[in-house]
């Protein structure tokens, strides 16, 4: 057998390995947004995932692990969506904060799949340190580059009566409310009127940088599917 053969079979294992990893913490999602998060049972992820509940026990130990895996897939992935927005920016603090609104609406991260576990989880954090922890982290960083655009919007404008922190918590109570569309009405929820929603609030607060009609309304955003 040649040498690259052999290099070539753990790297196949490897990649078996991390796909059906992926395929249960798929699975998982699909069954708490269908199911509920005390309902998924380990016997339902294998079922769905089409494989064997053995399986399920030789990549996570036990129910709770897949769980704490699967949001932290869903937390890096919420992550990784953000930051990927605002590599396609402009150098602008407003062109960076609009991105980072329409990525919170993004399909790959806004749908009523993820948003159940997301609500799932946070009903879950209050008691369970690991969830609380992750589902911090995934605020706390998106909160503070946040911030820190907002800061340097005032600074620019400026808008001395506009406190950064009083904006973000805005931002967040509104997305979080538009969230809850999406995972209630998910049919008749609008992803282009939700990123409206939150730029129109914006509009009011820095006119400078933002006329109704200007550049916080035009830019597109999917409806939901």
């Amino acid at each position: 057998m040649s040498e690259s053969a052999v290099r070539e079979k753990p790297r196949k294992r490897t990649e078996s390995k991390a796909l059906r990893r992926q395929q249960l913490i798929d699975s998982t999602i699909e069954s708490i947004a269908k199911r509920g998060f005390s309902e998924t049972t380990l016997a339902d992820v294998a079922s769905g995932a089409g494989l064997s509940r053995g399986i399920v026990n030789f990549h996570f130990e036990s129910k709770d692990q897949l769980l704490v895996e699967t949001l932290r897939f869903v937390s890096e992935e919420y992550r990784q969506n953000w930051q990927k927005a605002l590599a396609k920016a402009g150098d602008s603090a407003i062109e960076r904060l609009l991105s980072l609104i329409e990525a919170d609406f993004d399909p790959a991260v806004c749908n009523r799949k993820k948003v159940a576990v997301w609500y799932a989880f946070w009903g879950e954090a209050k008691s369970r340190p690991t969830y609380l922890k992750l589902c911090a982290d995934r605020d706390q960083d998106y909160g503070a580059m946040m911030r820190g655009l907002i800061q340097d919007i005032v600074e620019e404008g400026p808008y001395p009566a506009i406190d950064p922190d009083l904006v973000v918590t805005g931002i967040a109570a509104m997305t979080d409310g538009l969230w809850l569309d999406v995972l209630l009405e998910p049919k008749t929820a609008d992803r282009k009127q939700a990123v409206r929603s939150v730029k129109l609030f914006l509009a009011g607060l820095f006119p400078k940088h933002l006329g109704i009609t200007g550049l916080a309304l035009d830019r597109k955003c999917g409806t939901l599917s």
